[in-house]
């Protein structure tokens, strides 16, 4: 036998998936985080698979793990003490950044503090012209005397960034090694090796998120690489990337900024995958764990992308699966304002203590423990018998806190979701505005270990009349991992006008990207099968600020058919501003390559078919729903059958998430087993 494994590491859970090659069997369990032994609960999930089923760390021939310690770096801002080195007179390019405040209409809006002060940035004398050529020499006595002030300053990295380095690394490339031997100690990134892209902000800051999660990242791969081969796990360990593909550890280490979004990226990955075999197209995605409520979209059937994903309080100039994040998850704790107002998050209660009815310590009112003194949760063991249920806790906790806003606390729990779900939908609802489509047409998926306790409340104020709860919700994120395609993306700028003299330009920077792909992805990866490439670029009209990405076929470059390149981009165009210029000239900014290799998908057999019939409850239990307590059927998701129907309100239990299905839903299970459940006006 042999197993490939997914993991996925979140604010409370660990999730593992795994598969067994050849036979398609699928194990799932989730295991507590320790955030003070980072690490710990990745060996805890090895042991629990071998201890439950028979999964010997000798058997695994494929690891997939996504981590959130980038991402959590910035956001505590825990990184390394960086030193950012720039073309002189260009010292202020990060506070500058675009000249916009993050929220254009908020009195109260502040710009971040910057990952690098002020008194940590020196210009040299340099200077390249954007058409890459050389017009100053660097500057190599002003870069010693740079590096020599910035290394008093106790750093631990430097970023070199110069102007037009995206045409023409020389300068960055003779600053890195020259830094290298005046100051071994440090590392070195450029922003030419680590995003060359046009606009030196962009560039910038995309180095900067790099280097400044560099250390921890790489020391805890490092680790990680350790931890499994003590336990006699053979495979490379691969990572889950913001774009939605995986790459190998070692990669993974000088190109920290790439996974800044895995976790995330991965769900929708997995949703993608489930929603497809399922049958359905459309979807809005809710991935809701302990800390967190991630949603996006995806349209017929493609998870959507983008660049300018913020991460912390940065913008990420990296191509990303578009996800909107809140910080509204089953650990969010409720409080009272110092006006009385109920508030819900963005603090998280974590794995440690966790919400009160886990019994782990928590004293303040998180969302689960709403849902447990609603009674919705406790009927049976959590998170694969992780964890327990201590209704008793959770109704003492909630009745502090209704205690101070004067109110039941059956009214308190059902006001701290219903706070929880406003949340959501006003996220939601800059989401659909975004993208400009009608829910009416998407299915909503609600998956993690909290979204299926919400999204059907959440399907309800949207309007939205499908809701599909997949058979094991809580670790799609970890089988999105598991299913992953080997995925890396390429950029050159170019800058060329879509005219017949800019055709070797053109020719010349595919053939550097798909030179640099297929290194990448065969001998940095290792991967030997079948390499799958898409081309696109980034055009716009001829005074515009910004552009659009448009998909090309290469064989437009080889033949020299440039009216079918403008053709695309008008068509691009007017399908997302309803607008085009048939007459205007049309630039083409940069040309972007996607390398991929496919990784191998499970092929579950269908469940065997039998007639509809009306699934019997295992009991009936009182829940406060709608302002009233009522008596609902709860059902255990192990003796739902394909073909299985019953209606709300009702609860499903399962191993690794709760499902509440308030009035008005009608449920079916269908030949994956999954639960699709439907408002009964649309039925």
């Amino acid at each position: 036998m042999s197993w490939r494994i997914g993991v996925d590491i979140g604010g409370t859970f660990i999730d593992f998936c795994a598969l067994e090659t050849g036979t398609d069997r699928v194990e799932t369990i989730k295991v507590l985080t320790t955030p003070d032994a980072p690490g710990k609960e990745l060996l805890d999930g090895l042991a629990l698979l071998r201890e439950r089923h028979g999964i010997a760390p000798s058997e695994v021939v494929s690891f997939v793990h996504g981590t959130t310690v980038g991402i959590n770096t910035i956001i505590q801002r825990k990184g390394s003490r960086l030193a950012l080195i720039t073309t002189a007179g260009f010292e202020d390019v990060i506070e500058l950044a675009r000249l916009r405040m993050p929220e254009m209409y908020s009195l109260f809006c502040a710009r971040p503090e910057q990952l690098i002060p002020r008194d940590r940035i020196r210009g040299v004398r340099q200077r390249q012209l954007a058409s890459g050529e050389i017009a100053e020499p660097l500057d190599t006595d002003g870069l010693a005397a740079a590096v020599a002030a910035i290394r008093a300053k106790g750093i631990d990295g430097v970023i070199v960034s110069f102007l037009h380095a995206y045409r023409n690394g020389a300068h960055e490339a003779q600053a890195k090694a020259l830094i290298a031997k005046l100051a071994p100690e440090l590392f070195v990134f450029t922003t030419s090796e680590v995003w060359p892209v046009i606009r030196e902000y962009e560039r910038t800051t995309t180095a900067i998120l790099n280097g400044y999660v560099h250390p921890r990242v790489a020391g805890y791969l490092t680790a990680l690489e350790e931890a499994l081969a003590s336990r006699g796990v053979p495979a490379t360990p691969m990572l889950t990337k913001s774009n939605g593909g995986i790459m190998n550890a070692p990669t993974g280490k000088r190109a920290c900024v790439n996974m800044l979004l895995s976790g995330t990226a991965s769900g929708v990955i997995g949703a993608a995958w489930l929603a497809e075999q399922a049958g359905v197209g459309n979807v809005l995605t809710l991935d809701i764990g302990g800390t967190s409520a991630d949603l996006a979209l995806i349209i017929d059937g493609q998870p959507q992308f983008g660049t300018g994903e913020v991460v912390g309080d940065f913008p990420l100039f990296l191509p990303s699966v578009s996800v909107t994040s809140i910080g509204s998850g089953g650990g969010s704790i409720a409080w009272a304002d110092d006006f009385g107002v109920l508030k819900v998050g963005p603090e998280s209660a974590g794995s440690t203590p966790g919400p009160a009815c886990y019994g782990r310590g928590g004293t303040r009112a998180t969302v689960t423990d709403a849902m447990a003194a609603s009674g919705f949760l406790g009927h049976t063991p959590l998170a694969y018998d992780q964890i327990g249920m201590d209704r008793a806790r959770a109704d003492a906790v909630i009745g502090d806190l209704a205690g101070r806003l004067g109110q039941t606390p059956q009214a308190t729990a059902e006001a701290i979701i219903a706070v929880a779900v406003s949340e959501m939908f006003v996220e939601v609802n800059k989401l659909v505005a975004r993208y400009g489509v009608d829910l009416r047409d998407f299915t909503l998926m609600p998956f993690g270990g909290a979204g299926p306790m919400l999204g059907c409340f959440l399907a309800r104020e949207l309007g939205i009349p499908r809701v599909l709860v997949p058979h094991r919700p809580g670790v799609v994120s970890a089988l999105g991992g598991l299913i992953a395609d080997v995925k890396g993306d390429f950029i050159q700028t170019v800058f060329a006008a879509a005219v017949p003299d800019a055709l070797p330009l053109l020719r010349e920077a595919l053939a550097r990207l798909k030179a640099d792909g297929l290194a990448w992805i065969r001998q940095d990866q290792g991967y030997d099968g079948t390499v799958v490439e898409a081309l696109s670029a980034d055009m716009r009209y001829h005074g515009q600020s910004f552009e659009i990405e448009v998909s090309l076929e290469e064989a437009w470059l080889h033949d020299g058919d440039l009216a079918a390149m403008t053709a695309a981009f008008h068509s691009q165009h007017l399908a997302i501003y309803d607008f085009n210029d048939l007459g205007a000239e049309v630039q083409i900014v940069n040309l972007r390559l996607v390398v991929s290799g496919a990784t191998p998908r499970p092929r579950p057999a269908p469940a065997a078919d039998q007639p509809a019939a009306m699934a019997a409850p295992a009991r009936r239990i009182e829940v406060w729903l709608d302002g009233a307590s009522r008596e609902v059927d709860l059902h255990h998701r192990d003796a739902l059958r394909n073909g299985h129907r019953f209606s709300g309100p009702a609860v499903v239990a399962q191993q690794d998430t709760t499902i509440c299905i308030p009035e008005g839903f009608d449920a079916q299970v269908d030949a994956r087993l999954n639960l699709h459940l439907i408002l009964r006006s649309e039925a």
